[in-house]
């Protein structure tokens, strides 16, 4: 069955004009209520009704008892769902190599646009004036080292039927292309189409001298002029797929990635050129180019070509090596190599954290099982460790004389709550003395540098992600107008639980309701991924701040929330996001939710009859595991786009999987690992909320599950998104899901 429930709450204004308290369609009075707000203490004031007038005393105290309940749910002002989720999310945060101009874009409730901001002030203004919630997505911006001109892609990445998506439902469709704007005259001027294949993929990359565009497609690389004055053409036809094109400091050469399904080289060509040199070719895996800033050397990281046939169920370490060949000659040697142990392998976040830095080559390693920064002599020798302790590294940028590093990190010192924030230090790319550079019961991330400014995104517990200017170990809000309706002092801070699960750690938030009342219903909330970590504070990914904004939300109406960063998270070590028996292994990181509900259970303020889970993506193959799992725990859920059969997956995730020697026993042990497999244990009631052009989770996932359940007679009810994809672009498709979503708990648990 599907349910589409309207929502009856109305917002309304009080005498004086001020938002904050909504009620639904009856009153439990009769006559007109007049209310007053001052100081956030609203007062009944009067009713029409005069009491004297009624004969009946019972009835004159069932009025003022009335009259007292609506005026004790008035002292706690409510706030909307639409309010929590009003804030503009920023993104994409650049800044120009020779001017003092950094860019980023606001989603603004849908309605997406770059922004600019100059020092010394950095005061911000619209560039671009898209209009509407209407679905297409900016990434991929990026500025000119002059800051006189901006180039982004407007719209999604192409699915395998090669559509962009058009989650308005529009006849035409939709595409994903390539736009510069000049900051001087602020229209845009389309340079090609993108149409990219994968999440993520965009890529543009601007030529030294600012007359250039390049990126990369699902046919090639692309070569465009920045004036528009001609359309973009490929660079080359070659076999494989191409990605990663990267400028030599003089404009005259792109190196990129030529990947050819179990190897991939990097090639090199001259622009106007007819011929692609490739960098010490051989049959491993190359990737990620780096010129050095002289143009005479490009440093690129290697792994092993994939070997067939391989058996599915053990896991193995990956090792990597650094590699640097000669821009002139193609010739290349390795200078630097990991172990071969499980910590040893190849990085997640070394994409974003390899650089050539003057001689020496900066990037992240896990081999001490936490994620740090090091560098090694681009002519090869020892690699210095830059950073140490319990904590990693996440956000890496370089300094224009390429000297320094700044990064974001979990690091504590005084406050161990940090280890579930961000803040930003600096060290110097040769090695030394780290310095702090933020700090607080505040997060911030993406450091972009301005000269000697420090300009970052940032957010706390009660304020919402926002660029910030970085001063002294303080901050400075830029764009601050744009946060006026939003309900900060409404909000709670949400205390930092750990507890015990397997023997390890789990690091949770705890959001306790504002009402004063002795018991509540709970609910457990578990992120995607599920390489994710939430934090004490709005989150700097779009699907999570929204996430966090609702477990904000179901705290004020009274339910107590414990977020779960369960294993396979990122920010806790290599050990704990490589942990055994886990997703299609054996699931053993359901066991952190279980351990998280027995903590609920534990607190004096929680009713132990009444706990529900909800979460997106992995988050929603947790909330599917639980509903079958452990029914008995677990009495309601709400199950954001989940994967509920991983035996679907692992002909797509491991290369010729059906040929490997342990096949069906790794189809099995899937399945085993799969919510589905629990089916005939699942008795509590489930929502389920998809969009159908999901291109990370296929909508089938759930088509299947609620087949499944029906035939089982689960009760279940579905709000289906049509052409929505995973993350839903459309402001109004999270503004429904979240009012269903409130409305079934409300419902199931209350």
């Amino acid at each position: 069955m599907q349910v589409f429930p309207q929502d009856k709450t109305l917002n309304r204004k009080d005498t004086k004009g001020n938002k904050g308290f909504a009620w639904g369609d009856d009153l439990p009075i009769t006559g007109t209520l007049r209310i007053y707000s001052r100081f956030q203490n609203l007062f009944v004031v009067s009713l029409v009704k005069d009491f004297a007038l009624l004969s009946s005393s019972t009835m004159r105290n069932r009025i003022l008892l009335s009259a007292l309940l609506i005026a004790s749910t008035f002292a706690f002002p409510q706030f909307t769902i639409e309010q929590v989720l009003s804030s503009p999310f920023p993104s994409e945060l650049v800044a120009a190599k020779d001017a003092s101009r950094v860019a980023w874009v606001f989603d603004n409730r849908g309605e997406r646009n770059v922004w600019i901001a100059d020092a010394p002030d950095f005061k911000a203004r619209q560039l671009t004036h898209y209009h509407g919630d209407d679905g297409q997505p900016i990434a991929a911006l990026t500025i000119s080292n002059d800051g006189k001109t901006i180039l982004y892609a407007r719209g999604t990445e192409v699915n395998g039927g090669g559509s962009s998506a058009n989650p308005q439902s529009l006849t035409a469709g939709a595409k994903q292309q390539v736009f510069a704007i000049d900051v001087a005259k602020g229209e845009p001027r389309t340079l090609g189409d993108m149409g990219c294949g994968e999440e993520g993929c965009e890529d543009i990359q601007i030529s030294p001298d600012g007359k250039w565009a390049a990126w990369a497609n699902k046919t090639g690389i692309l070569l465009a002029p920045i004036d528009g004055k001609q359309q973009a053409k490929k660079l080359n036809e070659l076999r494989g797929e191409l990605s990663e094109p990267r400028w030599s400091p003089d404009g005259k050469r792109l190196a990129f990635v030529v990947n050819r399904t179990d190897h991939s080289f990097i090639g090199l060509q001259e622009i106007g050129g007819t011929e692609v040199r490739y960098l010490a070719p051989s049959t491993n895996r190359d990737d990620l180019p780096r010129w050095s800033a002289d143009g005479k050397q490009i440093a690129f990281v290697r792994q092993p070509g994939v070997q067939a046939k391989l058996p599915l169920i053990p896991v193995r370490p990956h090792p990597w090596s650094i590699w640097v060949a000669d821009a002139s000659t193609a010739q290349g040697k390795e200078v630097w190599h990991s172990g071969d142990q499980p910590r040893d392998s190849f990085p997640m976040f070394i994409g974003t954290s390899f650089y050539f830095a003057g001689d020496r080559i900066v990037f992240v390693s896990t081999r001490d099982n936490r994620n740090h920064l090091y560098s090694v002599p681009a002519a090869g020798g020892e690699a210095t460790q830059l950073t140490q302790g319990n904590f990693e590294v996440e956000d890496v940028t370089l300094s224009k004389d390429q000297k320094w590093i700044t990064y974001s990190s979990n690091e504590y010192t005084s406050d161990s709550k940090d280890e579930d924030r961000r803040h930003l230090w600096r060290v110097p790319a040769t090695g030394g003395q780290r310095q702090q550079l933020s700090s607080g019961e505040t997060i911030e991330w993406s450091p972009t540098l301005v000269g000697d400014k420090v300009i970052c995104l940032g957010s706390s517990a009660t304020s919402p992600a926002m660029p910030y200017e970085v001063t002294g170990s303080s901050r400075r809000l830029i764009a601050a107008d744009m946060l006026k309706d939003f309900p900060s002092n409404q909000l709670v801070t949400p205390q930092q639980v750990i507890f015990d699960s397997d023997g390890l750690k789990i690091h949770g938030q705890l959001f306790v309701p504002k009402d004063g009342k002795s018991t509540h219903p709970a609910l457990i909330f578990t992120h995607g991924g599920p390489v994710r970590q939430m934090m004490l504070g709005f989150h700097y990914m779009d699907y999570y701040h929204n996430a966090y904004a609702m477990n904000q939300y179901l705290a004020s109406k009274g339910y107590v929330v414990l977020s779960v960063n369960y294993r396979l998270g990122i920010m806790y070590g290599y050990d704990f996001l490589n942990p055994p028996n886990t997703v299609w292994r054996g699931a053993a990181e359901y066991n952190d939710v279980v351990a998280g509900a027995k903590y609920l259970q534990s607190l004096s303020n929680v009713d132990k009859s009444k706990i529900g889970l909800w979460g997106g993506s992995y988050g929603g193959f947790l909330t599917a595991m639980g509903l079958a799992r452990n029914s008995d725990i677990f009495s309601a859920g709400v199950d954001f786009h989940g994967v509920h059969d991983w035996s679907a997956f692992i002909g797509e995730w491991e290369n010729n999987a059906t040929a490997a020697p342990d096949a069906k026993e790794a189809q099995k042990l899937a399945f085993d690992s799969s919510p589905e497999a629990s089916i005939s244990t699942w008795k509590s009631p489930v929502l389920l909320i998809h969009g159908d052009d999901d291109r990370n989770v296929p909508f089938s996932q759930t088509t299947t599950l609620a087949e499944k359940l029906k035939n089982q007679g689960v009760e279940f009810e579905e709000l289906i998104f049509p052409d929505e994809i995973h993350g839903f672009l459309m402001f109004k498709s999270w503004i429904k899901a979240y009012s269903v979503e409130e409305q079934y708990f409300d419902k199931k648990l209350k």
